[in-house]
């Protein structure tokens, strides 16, 4: 829902309280999912700009180092266009803001019907263009079920290694900063935008294990978004994170 409270003052201290007892670093949250910064309906445009007005002070308040954000949907419009409606959107929302050790960061997408952000090269353009626009700081979240089916074989040593080197060609590996960490229900190339649980989709534990240990993003913070249908669940992949990291 486009709606959102503010952060009770007890529980934020409590937060970060649990955060210095247990070493929870970096604090990573996601952007509202119905926020589309590039669309081209007055509403829908005004109601985003509003909701990750929202996020950006919410993330400041908790603390949080980073926010991860969708670069959104071009639909009824030319890419180009949906990528300067994005940027300038970006910068209203951050009018003001001050950052307090907020980054956000670029998701990349599963490149389905008008979805923005794919492509290293519409990241790196929508970061260019919002440098002219907002001192926002900004950086990259790679999820690797979105990287396969928009292309990236990362299934493969060799496609791993060329998706490693594009991203530091395009957008330095110095600012992807996370990696959702997500198994795919969809195929190379497919653009379903469907999770699965670690080992159990089409880049299998064994690619995982290459992800992780690999020397350019092993010291990236990885963070799960399978599917969770009860506790054991989870485990089972957290656990699967640790075994092949190894």
């Amino acid at each position: 829902m486009w709606r959102a409270g503010t952060p009770d003052a007890a529980d934020v201290r409590r937060m970060r309280s649990a955060r210095e007892r247990l070493d929870v670093n970096p604090l990573v949250i996601h952007g509202n999912y119905l926020a589309n910064l590039a669309s081209i309906d007055p509403d829908i445009r005004a109601k985003s700009i509003r909701s990750f007005r929202g996020e950006l002070d919410r993330a400041a308040t908790i603390g949080a180092e980073y926010l991860v954000l969708h670069p959104g949907n071009h639909k009824d419009q030319p890419l180009q266009q949906g990528i300067a409606a994005f940027v300038l959107g970006l910068a209203e929302a951050a009018d003001g803001f001050v950052p307090q050790g907020v980054t956000v960061l670029l998701e990349n997408t599963a490149g389905s019907l008008h979805q923005i952000g794919s492509k290293f090269e519409e990241l790196r353009m929508i970061r260019d263009l919002a440098a002219r626009e907002t001192s926002l700081p900004l950086g990259y979240c790679l999820d690797t079920c979105h990287l396969l089916v928009a292309g990236f074989n990362v299934a493969t040593s060799d496609g791993l290694r060329r998706t490693v080197e594009d991203a530091d060609r395009l957008l330095g590996l110095d600012l992807v900063k996370v990696i959702h960490s997500n198994d795919s229900k969809g195929a190379l190339g497919s653009h379903l935008d469907r999770h699965e649980n670690i080992g159990k989709g089409y880049i299998g534990e064994e690619a995982f294990g290459r992800i992780l240990t690999h020397p350019g993003l092993r010291d990236k913070a990885f963070i799960l978004e399978t599917p969770v249908e009860d506790d054991a669940v989870a485990r089972a992949d957290i656990g699967a994170l640790k075994r092949l990291s190894c």
